[in-house]
């Protein structure tokens, strides 16, 4: 609820100014604190139970092969590249999201880091910009709708992207459009972004198989999921974690 001093002003600009009055209520929001979630509520615990089992399915029945196909014909090298490059190809979105979040700061950072891989990294290809202290500041548009105060929502599964929230399942879509980049590449290669993040999650599944495995096909897989995702995104984004719950499962898939 806004107080009753931003809601005249934001009255009398709407009067002159849709624009700018848009941008405001954006301030506005950015300056707002999301509530801080606790417990872990599962509202949908039957329709999420069913989607994380359809994922499981999927995963046996198409992307765990897949990921043993690309592993194993795919040098180790090849698929560096291609992390690196989908990595970096996605950092327009990121500055995107950095900018709603009002932080100038890693906005120009991640747009230096961009121009840096992208014209002495081969396209982006090569990470040059680490080894010169120009690391990658993720962020994404549900940490966004968390800066502008969107509550976390309740605890879903996703077909194919698996456990989410309400807010973060929201940015995954919109962050899919965010990313100005596809609006400026030639349309033979408007997709390769997006191909080229498709390989670099195979990539990934194949290099941490096992420990995926262990949590997809363990016995109580579903809640071990669900109280890694909800404590490791929460502390993420500088949520508070008063519980040591998600210590006793590093400490029991350490390794």
């Amino acid at each position: 609820m806004l107080p009753d001093k931003d809601i005249k002003v934001t009255k009398l600009i709407t009067k002159y100014s849709p624009a700018i009055a848009g941008l405001l209520l954006v301030a506005l929001g950015a300056c707002a604190k999301a509530p801080a979630p606790s417990g872990y509520a599962d509202p949908h615990e039957v329709q999420n139970r069913r989607t994380h089992g359809a994922n499981i399915d999927l995963d046996r029945a198409l992307v765990s092969p897949a990921s043993d196909v690309y592993g194993e014909a795919v040098p180790r090298e090849v698929r560096d590249v291609v992390s690196v490059f989908s990595d970096n190809a996605s950092l327009p979105g990121v500055v995107v999201n950095n900018i709603l979040q009002g932080n100038v700061e890693d906005a120009a950072h991640n747009a230096i880091r961009f121009l840096f891989n992208t014209t002495f990294g081969l396209l982006g290809t090569i990470d040059v910009a680490t080894d010169i202290g120009l690391e990658e500041r993720d962020t994404d548009f549900g940490e966004t709708l968390h800066i502008w105060g969107a509550p976390e929502g309740d605890y879903v599964v996703l077909p194919v992207f698996g456990p989410s929230t309400e807010r973060d399942g929201f940015g995954i879509v919109a962050d899919f459009f965010l990313n100005p980049l596809s609006l400026v590449l030639p349309t033979d290669v408007k997709h390769l972004p997006k191909a080229t993040w498709v390989l670099s999650k195979f990539g990934d599944r194949y290099t941490f198989g096992d420990t995926i495995d262990e949590f997809y096909y363990s016995e109580d897989g579903y809640e071990l999921m669900q109280l890694y995702y909800l404590d490791s995104r929460r502390y993420e984004l500088g949520i508070e974690v008063e519980d040591t719950e998600l210590e006793d499962i590093y400490d029991a898939y350490d390794g």
